[in-house]
């Protein structure tokens, strides 16, 4: 009996602290018992169990059918015998009689404790999945746990999050027990529970940095347009302003370049372009192009190609060290963007020219750098709002 009165009390003591329906925990235990008394009986009876609330317990009872003949002694009765039982009794009428249940009242407490894990289990698996869902395009700390086959495994706290190998910033080194800063991409539950994907490379780590360090992009008056990067080399923000008395440029870059260091800092040394949002797409490319100067922009409109040209000593710049400057900036555009030299423009229009008098001159390549701007990446997507 002390059994049982521990049993009820443990039942609604977890219950109560874990929050489970106490109604499952019951069937649970009732099914248990049932199942182990049917494996004793092999099958051959109609058995029932039920959890007594007053006594604690899980009573199991044998039900039998009034017949006239008895064929199956272990489901049926003859109405003589139904009358020592029941004086009221008649044919078919289905009388139950409880059996000896102690046998199982450890299994009804061991499945009542695996029923009460298994479910504060999946409860807590849903709350943190709730809970990391609303944080998908935030920025969070972590500690970093171990590494799996490439994959930084991150430890959040309540929850475990992995940040993939291509997510991962290039040349940047963590050791177990580091603290590390990423951003939520996405959260699925799976079998073993929510699993968290982080990045560092995404664009929007890049803006969050940002409105977390610039209080005009957090209330909304400076405006980031978009993104395009090189994780852990380079990369340019385009950014407007709602307000003309503010600057969006020095807005970002903060006093002394306070601001914008922080961001670098915590990009490990990433280079960081802050270049004016412009509807003017020439305007705009020669933003994007930063720091070099630009001395004329052709438009191609329809097949979205700009030719520009700059002077002899910015082309280097222009193009920038593997060609990154100009990729960059053609992804922001989302343009084609070819570049040429003054000189190299003005020795082409010699030539056109000479070929005027018939004279046939050789053509020279000229120094013509065409990238291909892909849309992807050029606009930073949802978090950035």
């Amino acid at each position: 009996m002390d059994t049982n009165i521990n049993l009820k009390h443990a039942i609604e003591q977890l219950v109560k602290e874990k929050g489970i329906d106490r109604q499952v925990v019951l069937e649970a235990m009732e099914q248990a018992v049932l199942t182990a008394a049917n494996k004793k009986y092999r099958n051959t009876r109609d058995l029932e169990a039920h959890y007594n609330h007053e006594s604690g317990e899980v009573e199991l009872f044998e039900f039998v059918t009034v017949v006239e003949e008895v064929q199956d002694s272990y489901k049926e009765i003859c109405l003589e015998e139904a009358h020592e039982i029941d004086p009221e009794a008649e044919f078919g009428d289905s009388l139950g009689e409880k059996l000896d249940a102690s046998g199982f009242s450890r299994i009804a407490a061991q499945t009542a404790k695996q029923v009460i894990i298994q479910k504060v289990r999946e409860a807590e698996r849903e709350t943190i999945y709730n809970e990391y869902s609303d944080r998908v395009w935030e920025i969070i700390t972590g500690m970093v746990r171990r590494f799996e086959k490439g994959e930084l495994l991150i430890d959040l706290g309540r929850a475990e999050a992995v940040l993939p190998a291509k997510e991962q910033m290039p040349r940047e080194v963590y050791r177990p027990g580091d603290r590390i800063r990423a951003i939520i991409t996405d959260i699925c539950m799976t079998t073993k529970g929510p699993q968290i994907m982080l990045s560092r490379t995404h664009p929007s780590m890049l803006a969050k940095l940002f409105e977390a360090e610039v209080p005009e992009i957090a209330e909304g008056i400076v405006e980031i347009n978009a993104i395009v990067r090189d994780p852990g080399s380079r990369a340019k923000i385009a950014v407007s302003s709602n307000d003309r008395d503010v600057d969006p440029v020095g807005a970002c870059v903060g006093m002394r370049g306070a601001r914008v260091q922080n961001v670098v800092s915590e990009l490990r040394g990433e280079k960081i372009d802050i270049i004016p949002w412009s509807e003017d797409i020439a305007r705009f490319a020669c933003n994007a192009l930063s720091p070099a100067q630009v001395s004329k922009v052709f438009v191609d409109e329809e097949k979205r190609v700009l030719e520009i040209i700059v002077p002899d000593d910015q082309l280097s710049l222009a193009i920038g060290k593997r060609g990154q400057n100009v990729s960059l900036a053609a992804r922001l555009t989302g343009c084609r963007i070819d570049i040429k030299s003054e000189s190299k423009v003005a020795e082409a229009e010699l030539q056109e020219f000479a070929s005027y008098d018939g004279t046939e001159v050789e053509e020279e390549p000229s120094q013509l750098l065409e990238v291909e701007a892909p849309l992807v990446d050029a606009v930073v997507e949802k978090p950035v709002e």
